[in-house]
């Protein structure tokens, strides 16, 4: 085993990463912008090595940066967390060049698994199902054309070379096939440099089921079961939960073994995430995240293991400490994703100061990964995603109860956030039942938005009582460092020249 790990991450990635370095006894190494240089993650670590500027392209994503730290500081291995290079075929090389461990799978199966119409070939051929669509290199708009009429009404446009509902179009009728399919070629190559597209079958009440599956470099493999991930905003994840409801024990093996035949397909080593779309008991491929997901702490509820810790043993030569049949599923876990956006804004991502930001203590049923504290900035060049809050008990109910008093428990003023959002949603009484589907979010919309109007009048008040104290400090701290002190600019009493009569909350 490699005795340090730098980490090429930030935010809570990083900082649930380095918990599991630190119980290792292995020595934990940050990376960080300038806009980052006291943020949790480099403040948690061992050591700390500045990267540049806050644009993503000159820090996080600079190669050669980041392997320049990992030699500076000794680093044995690099682990990618999830996002920025995490799946970039590129970096895995650039490791591997290094003699620095990446911790991860292979450049050569990440790039099986980067095209999307790649990768369904493949998984064509390893029997695993897909949906009815086209997929093909001849990317004619004739041929588009006759591949929808084949396929039927509605459908998903979709970049092949990407993800996260960027360059997808849902096309209803042949009327709106080809702007549909000029708009989404011209975000596709905007987004990923890439403007090739492929066509799916809609389905109509889609689930976003995932299977954790995890291989080692001796050939053995398992799956560590399933992720319900429906509830989605713009095609993101906000709830996830495990087991996925109504999923029943011949579904979930049948769905684990096309899973590991997906990952054995491309030799894949390392821990891993193969997503698929489900509707009335049929299943289909939608692609393999090659890479540790935000959600995995739900799989580490239920299943006892620490995921981080596999994968540090898997990538430094080890076998997978349990097989197939070890595993089991133990009670129900959930996790919502607290997040620094706006949802009346159609989730708008926000920024600025976490003026206070508390969360209930952890215990057996509640972990928060996060990467903020009070007093920290959410920076406008990053995800805004503050922390997850984890939740587990013996049984879907319970662990539901469990998520809703921890929500109504956090805490936060500062930037527009999710929180009253997600207490809404773990309220309902459709979530309750387990009624989710891709379109739970736009269906219950009016039931989840929140209203500024319900907030009680005394909450309102300190709020602003508190946004008027930052003022006022803000002023005398001005008034104190001022190069005059007779000045009417440097007076103490509150005393403004022509000053705004209102003052707007963040």
């Amino acid at each position: 085993m490699f005795d340090s790990v730098l980490i090429a991450n930030r935010g809570e990635i990083a900082c649930r990463i380095i918990k599991t370095a630190r119980r290792l006894g292995l020595r934990s190494i940050a990376v960080y912008s300038d806009v980052d240089a006291r943020a949790q993650h480099v403040i948690q670590a061992d050591a700390a090595y500045r990267l540049g500027p806050a644009a993503a392209r000159e820090s996080y994503l600079a190669i050669h940066k980041i392997i320049a730290a990992a030699k500076a500081a000794g680093a044995g291995a690099i682990h990618p967390g999830y996002g920025f290079l995490s799946e970039n075929p590129d970096f895995a090389a650039a490791c591997d060049r290094a003699g620095i461990v990446f911790v991860g799978p292979s450049a050569a199966a990440m790039a099986e698994m980067g095209l999307k119409s790649r990768a369904k070939a493949v998984m064509a051929e390893a029997g695993v199902p897909l949906l009815p669509g086209y997929h093909g290199a001849d990317q004619d708009r004739d041929r588009f054309r006759a591949a929808a009429a084949e396929t039927g009404y509605p459908l998903l446009i979709k970049a092949s070379a990407g993800g996260g509902g960027k360059g997808m179009r849902r096309v209803d009728s042949v009327e709106g096939l080809d702007g549909a399919l000029e708009s989404a070629a011209r975000e596709a190559q905007s987004a990923f440099g890439d403007p090739r597209l492929l066509l799916e079958r809609c389905l109509t009440r889609p689930r976003h089921i995932e299977i954790q599956v995890f291989r080692d470099s001796h050939g053995n493999g398992v799956y560590l079961f399933e992720r319900d991930c429906s509830v989605q905003r713009r095609h993101q994840k906000v709830i996830e939960e495990a087991p996925a409801p109504g999923l029943t024990p011949a579904q979930r093996r049948s769905m684990g073994e096309a899973a590991l035949r997906a990952a054995e397909a491309i030799d894949y080593v390392g821990a891993g995430t193969v997503e698929f779309i489900a509707q009335d008991g049929a299943f289909y491929f939608m692609e393999m995240n090659t890479r540790l997901q935000v959600e995995h702490p739900v799989t580490e509820k239920i299943t006892g293991l620490d995921l981080v810790e596999w994968q540090f043993l898997v990538a430094a030569g080890g076998r997978l400490p349990l097989d197939q049949d070890d595993l089991e599923i133990k009670g129900y876990a959930f996790e919502a994703r607290l997040y620094a956006e706006d949802p009346a804004r159609d989730f708008l991502p926000a920024s600025g100061d976490l003026i206070h930001f508390a969360v209930p203590a952890e215990s057996p049923h509640l972990r928060i990964d996060g990467g903020y504290v009070a007093g920290d900035h959410v920076s406008i060049h990053y995800d805004p995603l503050i922390a997850k809050v984890i939740t587990w008990d013996r049984d879907r109910e319970a662990a539901l109860r469990q998520l809703r008093r921890a929500l109504d428990a956090v805490e936060l003023h500062g930037p527009h956030s999710n929180l009253a959002f997600l207490r809404r949603l773990a309220a309902h009484p459709a979530f309750a039942q387990g009624e989710v589907t891709t379109a739970f979010i736009p269906t219950h919309g009016a039931d989840l938005m929140p209203d500024e109007g319900d907030l009680p009048l005394e909450v309102l008040a300190l709020a602003c009582l508190a946004r008027l104290a930052r003022l006022d400090r803000l002023a005398r701290a001005a008034a104190r460092d001022g190069a005059d002190p007779h000045s009417p600019w440097c007076h103490r009493n509150g005393w403004r020249l022509n000053g705004e009569d209102s003052v707007p909350m963040p």
